[in-house]
């Protein structure tokens, strides 16, 4: 190719390039919404805001728009994402920091198209996606709810994130290829708790936003792939499909303990980003956690809990010989609680054998529950255990692991599991 072919191919080029990214900017352009003068909170009726507050626990809003140690619904909360981190935003009615010049109209738009009172385009960590499907009634509860929070001046951290994805525009691209907003309506075939929790969990509770897996543009996979089990801050959200790895079956009843315990005693505890959701669906109305435990027990309805009536086997003695160096550090660390007999066995904990994390077909939930421990979602004297992230060495976690797989678990062995330990380690720092 010629020098001037190469100039005119490389003019050509540019010329679309910059056709290309005018469009993208017509397509990305969305108007300003007036600002508003704080809405009066005595302006609200006591039961719309009393509604609004039961969904933002359904919703659990307040754990990604309150940072640790901050106030709530005040945002800071980092979500980290393979493009960088992203930090829940100032939802509490004050006017600078927050929400508190937004319409009703501006909030509605946020929810429903994932574009702020200012036009410009939300990131889908804030789950758009989901809350598309919200209704009208339910988008005014959570306005009254919000706007009578108190107001708090604090700005969150910036987005720190990889360019060019700071560019807000580029997200109108991201919403053509994956933003289909489709309406939950009923089926008829299907009693009222199940229609209630579907539309529960598939808008506000966002349920499949972490157990379901997703692209290479973090699009959500839904359609054969939903539930089939994702990622969440280090922790491996398992499916809740019929391919849930749990032990025994999930009854609407087991699964509606679970909700408002945190625990499980044919399971397991609420562990990570779970157990959050836990604490707020505890001070849900029963009767919307049990159209959620409906739902999402009919999902996993045909998964074979091939153990359900079967003694759990202890395969202590093969375990001991195959990772001697394991069942002497479990011995040390972990026999005095979880060991046949042992006081939170008795009391009624879920037992290791029953856990999902052992049956999963990736160690990275038992190896953050090893690192960072648990602490009683719900309430005080649920379950507990001490962090080992400073006790214990990548290579002696890597053992503990493998030896309870080994004695406890079931499907394939885990391999390169020290190297998964390291992993954990780096993204819970």
């Amino acid at each position: 190719m010629t020098r001037g072919r190469r100039l005119k191919f490389a003019g050509v080029v540019l010329a679309s390039a910059v056709v290309a990214f005018v469009i993208l900017l017509v397509i990305a352009h969305r108007p300003a919404i007036a600002p508003v003068e704080r809405p009066d909170p005595r302006s609200f009726a006591p039961a719309l805001v009393a509604r609004g507050a039961n969904l933002a626990r359904i919703g659990n809003c307040v754990s990604c728009h309150q940072s640790e140690g901050g106030r709530p619904y005040a945002g800071g909360y980092p979500v980290k994402t393979p493009f960088g981190t992203i930090y829940g935003s100032n939802i509490t009615p004050d006017p600078d920091a927050g929400i508190g010049h937004w319409s009703r109209a501006a909030f509605a738009r946020a929810m429903r198209e994932g574009v702020g009172r200012d036009g410009s385009h939300l990131y889908p960590a804030f789950p758009y996606t989901h809350y598309a499907g919200v209704t009208d009634g339910d988008v005014d509860a959570l306005y009254a709810f919000l706007m009578t929070r108190p107001a708090v001046r604090a700005t969150p951290p910036a987005n720190d994130l990889i360019p060019p994805l700071d560019f807000r525009p580029l997200l109108a691209g991201w919403k053509l290829l994956f933003f289909q907003p489709t309406p939950i309506r009923a089926d008829p075939s299907q009693s009222a708790d199940w229609n209630r929790g579907r539309y529960l969990g598939e808008t506000l509770a966002h349920c499949s936003a972490c157990h379901s897996p997703r692209g290479l543009l973090q699009q959500e996979k839904r359609g054969d792939a939903a539930y089939d089990g994702g990622w969440s801050g280090g922790w491996y959200a398992p499916p809740i499909n019929t391919r849930s790895p749990a032990v025994r079956a999930w009854t609407p009843q087991r699964l509606a303990t679970y909700f408002r315990t945190g625990r499980s005693r044919d399971h397991a505890a609420a562990a990570g980003p779970m157990g959050p959701v836990t604490y707020n669906l505890a001070r849900a109305e029963p009767a919307d956690v049990r159209a959620l435990a409906t739902y999402y027990a009919w999902w996993m309805r045909d998964a074979p809990a091939a153990k359900v009536d079967l003694p759990l086997p202890d395969r202590r003695a093969p375990a001991e010989r195959q990772h001697p160096a394991g069942a002497r550090l479990y011995e040390g660390a972990c026999a005095t609680c979880h060991e046949p007999g042992a006081p939170m066995v008795v009391a009624g904990r879920p037992v290791l054998p029953l856990g999902t994390p052992l049956h999963e077909d990736n160690p990275r939930d038992t190896i953050q529950i090893i690192l960072q421990g648990l602490r009683p979602p719900v309430e005080a004297s649920g379950p507990y255990m001490p962090a080992y992230a400073d006790a214990l060495t990548d290579r002696q976690i890597a053992e503990i692991v493998a030896y309870l797989k080994a004695r406890h678990g079931s499907g394939p062995a885990w391999h390169d599991v020290e190297k998964d330990v390291a992993k954990a380690r780096e993204e819970g720092r």
